[in-house]
């Protein structure tokens, strides 16, 4: 008990990466490996301390056993401070890539950056119908993986396929979307060579799909990043930029979607003030030119 209790509290004072360490694996590597599971999983189920917690998940980071990935799991769901070391050590174990969709759905923030970004790197055909449905929650770190979901999940070929539904695009104009402010973080629209035909499509698909606010604002921030963009910043050449920003606002000026726009405004809420006085000003949309509807 007092070996433990020295362990549980052995790394209180120093600093303590929360990433993949190379020295921490190294260490971990020239030692008994039997040595270096158990203490790593002592640390992680019960050391106090989450300093020493975070060297115990390194050190079965460092290894492959697949009896680990529940214990991995659990620890992962303390999300920012965890989930760097988690990610990285499911990535390394048979059945990881379940355990890691298994994470994507219940943590937020940071650990979510480091979850999804292990599923584009090794999740697969797997992961792909998830990553096309539900990698985006709306934080703003969305934007750091946005672009590596387009890559990973094939959106180019799944939203001109035959069978996509709804759900896939709406969260490919939420990627879309995310892309378009993602510079400085993550992939845009300039770095991402399928982006004129990613467009076209979607645009092609909204003007099919039925009106709620949601579509509503995705096409329009959409709209309004075409409206402002350039050659050198969008990746598409200027007579594409403008025949694609018609085509969204010719979806936008109808009748019924301005109707669904005006019905489910909320003069409450920030972001709906900012949006009818920023980007429904800058386009002009009907559904917000004059007063708005009320329900």
């Amino acid at each position: 008990m007092t070996m433990h209790y020295a362990l549980a509290w052995a790394f209180h004072d120093v600093h303590v990466p929360i990433q993949r360490n190379e020295h921490i694996a190294a260490a971990a590597l020239r030692a008994d490996r039997s040595r270096v599971q158990l203490a790593g999983r002592w640390l992680v189920r019960h050391s106090p301390d989450r300093c020493s917690a975070v060297v115990g998940l390194a050190l079965l980071a460092a290894d492959w056993a697949e009896e680990d990935v529940g214990l991995i799991k659990i620890i992962g769901l303390l999300s920012d401070r965890f989930c760097p070391l988690a990610a990285a050590a499911l990535k390394r174990r048979r059945g990881g890539t379940e355990a890691l969709l298994w994470l994507a759905d219940r943590v937020i923030g940071w650990g979510r950056v480091y979850v999804v970004e292990a599923l584009c790197e090794v999740g697969g055909a797997a992961a792909r119908p998830w990553l096309l449905r539900r990698a985006c929650d709306g934080d703003f770190l969305n934007g750091y993986f946005a672009g590596k979901v387009a890559v990973a999940a094939h959106v180019h070929e799944a939203i001109i396929a035959a069978d996509v539904d709804d759900e896939v695009i709406d969260h490919i104009g939420r990627l879309l979307r995310i892309m378009a402010d993602a510079g400085g973080i993550g992939v845009t629209w300039r770095s991402y060579p399928p982006i004129g035909l990613v467009l076209d499509a979607h645009a092609d698909h909204l003007g099919r799909q039925a009106p709620s606010l949601a579509r509503y604002f995705t096409a329009a921030l959409i709209a309004d990043h075409l409206a402002r963009a350039s050659p050198g910043t969008s990746g598409l050449t200027d007579g594409l930029r403008t025949q694609l920003l018609d085509r969204y606002l010719e979806v936008l000026g109808r009748t019924e979607w301005s109707a669904a726009a005006q019905a489910s405004y909320d003069p409450a809420s920030k972001f709906h003030a900012w949006f009818a006085g920023k980007v429904a000003g800058r386009l002009g949309l009907p559904a917000f030119t004059g007063p708005v509807t009320p329900d």
